[in-house]
């Protein structure tokens, strides 16, 4: 080891390591699970709604202080809240919040529209929590390469760590302020939604009475929704994003939609037969725009396999620091894999009928895209799903010809374990700027991801009782939408596509690395002007409607930001989680009650 790299892990030790501090404490477990499964259920709300799964490890901790603070007011609790504690209980909620991501729900939603079979909720529950459960242990040996040693910033970590040690002081006074901003929007949201869908005082969305092309904007989904979570989804995205997406929203529907309908390519005005022929331009963004990016983080990637090496190798130093006692055992890992491989290859042979060769070559290359993933994410803060999932899609289109669900679900399984990696790994970075325990922080992930598997399958049966919902206005569901074009066109070919839609294709191929190449090479002072891809392609499988709300929450919070930067750094990002909380829970409740007839539909 690097005497730099064991003279960082002797200072941690001697100046942050708090080991008689409480960390995993089982009150943290319980609420860690009980807001993971909240967490869970708004994400899943978000992502059919937007194609994102909103972040986690924010909202958590601010909602696990407050709700701590109500507690010891009612007398429940006597003893508040400690900071290693709720970043144990942030860890066990982010495992179990970010079961949506990596592209389990992408996965799941695209299969459930393709094929139209659903599988076994028991089944399903499996996949998501072994998928899940290896991803924690493929972050275990890298664990010290890339945050003891090399320092990567894992920036939503390091936002987490200062979050809870500002909420957690009482100088800085802003934890209940903080909790209070989100409690009253999460109220609201949720009052909002239940007038909006139980009682149907408040419209979905508020058309104008304009026509384009002898219809009204409304039928080309350019609208005003009533939906507060788009609001706040947009809050929490860069206002770069914001803005792309409503200049997508708006070339894609006022000006590709009308000219499409008019050359008698798309033959009716609706939302679904636009995006059914706007998903191949959209996707070919995403995906040449992911792929670009993620190639052009050669150095990243190249020290990725390079620094395997170096973790793999016997380390005789390591007991002398003193960490090797507290970091997680090395044997961890390979048992783990072990264990859980063989487990995740039988599902992928018995649910998916993807052949045994090809589920024991998908395993292996799924840990070590989640090792690529891990230190992406800890460079740059995003994980690349969107590049890792379409390169396996296409590996498998290969391998296995025509085997629609198999490329889609084994995608699954390089997303899924990636992510988990990744997001281990982002509150490992908090409990190391904390002084928290490694080992306690992947028990709670452990507790979370089985608990994020067992809520999010019955909550999909729940709000998505058929596959025809999927890709309406309604769930507009972009990321599966994306998946099931990209599973059909890997595994079928594009030769049965409209000629235009190929032309498309090419172009958006072109637009993406283009975009992509941009944003890497043009002076910092241009790249806020640039459009993002991301915020393009999505625009293009998304209703319009959504584009403009998503929007304005951008432009609220970006002005916010800059007119008054203290405010906002204490609303923002609680106002917006308590927008989605709100609204995401509420709907779920709302359709629950439908279902079993307590409201009319």
């Amino acid at each position: 080891m690097p005497a730099d790299a064991s003279t960082r892990e002797a200072d941690w030790l001697k100046n942050t390591y708090r080991p008689h501090d409480a960390n995993l404490t089982v009150r943290a477990v319980v609420v860690g699970m009980l807001i993971g499964a909240a967490m869970c259920l708004s994400n899943i709300y978000v992502f059919f709604k937007t194609g994102w799964s909103m972040g986690v490890t924010l909202t958590a901790c601010i909602l696990a202080f407050g709700s701590f603070q109500l507690l010891q007011a009612l007398r429940i609790v006597k003893k508040p809240l400690g900071p290693l504690e709720n970043n144990a209980l942030t860890t066990v909620a982010s495992g179990a919040g970010y079961m949506t991501g990596g592209g389990n729900m992408a996965a799941f939603g695209a299969l459930f529209m393709i094929t139209t079979v659903r599988p076994d909720t028991i089944s399903m529950i499996a996949w998501f929590g072994v998928i899940a459960a290896l991803g924690v242990f493929a972050a275990i040996p890298i664990k010290r390469q890339l945050i003891n040693q090399e320092g990567l910033a894992f920036p939503t970590g390091t936002a987490t760590a200062e979050t809870i040690q500002s909420i957690h002081t009482a100088a800085a006074g802003g934890g209940a302020g903080k909790a209070a901003w989100l409690g009253g929007s999460a109220v609201f949201a949720a009052v909002f939604t239940w007038l909006r869908d139980a009682w149907h005082w408040i419209p979905g969305t508020i058309g104008l009475p304009v026509t384009l092309a002898g219809h009204s904007l409304a039928q080309w989904t350019i609208a005003l929704k009533a939906e507060v979570v788009l609001l706040g989804g947009g809050a929490l995205m860069s206002f770069r994003t914001g803005w792309s997406m409503l200049l997508g929203g708006l070339l894609t529907y006022a000006v590709l939609a009308p000219a499409l309908v008019a050359q008698g390519i798309v033959t009716t005005v609706s939302y679904k037969a636009i995006v059914a022929w706007t998903l191949w331009p959209g996707a070919a963004i995403l995906v040449a725009s992911g792929l670009t990016s993620f190639a052009l983080d050669y150095k990243s990637i190249g020290r990725s396999f390079s620094g395997l090496t170096r973790v793999f190798r016997k380390q005789a130093e390591a007991g002398d620091s003193g960490i090797a006692a507290i970091e997680c055992p090395a044997w961890w890992f390979p048992v783990g894999f072990v264990v859980l491989a063989p487990v995740v290859t039988a599902l992928m042979v018995g649910l998916f009928q993807i052949p045994l060769w090809a589920g024991l070559i998908a395993v292996p290359l799924a840990v070590v895209m989640g090792f690529v993933a891990a230190r992406v994410t800890g460079e740059t803060d995003v994980t690349p799903t969107k590049a890792l999932g379409p390169v396996t899609q296409m590996i498998y289109g290969i391998i296995t010809p025509g085997n629609v669900a198999g490329n889609i679900m084994s995608a699954n399984v390089t997303g899924g374990i990636g992510l988990h990696a990744a997001d281990l790994l982002t509150t490992l970075k908090t409990g190391w700027l904390l002084g928290a325990k490694p080992r306690h922080q992947v028990y709670a992930q452990l507790f979370g991801v089985v608990v994020g598997a067992i809520v999010v399958v019955p909550a999909f049966n729940l709000i998505i009782p058929d596959p025809s919902v999927l890709g309406g206005e309604a769930w507009p569901a972009p990321s599966c939408v994306v998946w099931a074009g990209v599973s059909q066109a890997f595994a079928h070919g594009v030769s049965a596509l409209h000629p235009s839609s190929k032309s498309a294709i090419l172009i958006g191929l072109a637009l993406g690395v283009a975009l992509a190449l941009a944003e890497k090479f043009a002076p910092k002072r241009l790249r806020p002007l640039l459009p993002s891809p991301s915020g393009i392609g999505i625009a293009m499988v998304i209703p319009g409607s959504n584009c403009i709300a998503m929007f304005l929450g951008a432009a609220g919070a970006e002005w916010l930001r800059r007119k008054h930067p203290v405010l906002a750094e204490k609303t923002v990002v609680p106002v917006a989680s308590g927008l989605i909380a709100g609204e995401s829970l509420m709907g779920i409740l709302v359709a629950l009650l439908i279902v079993t007839g307590f409201l009319a539909a």
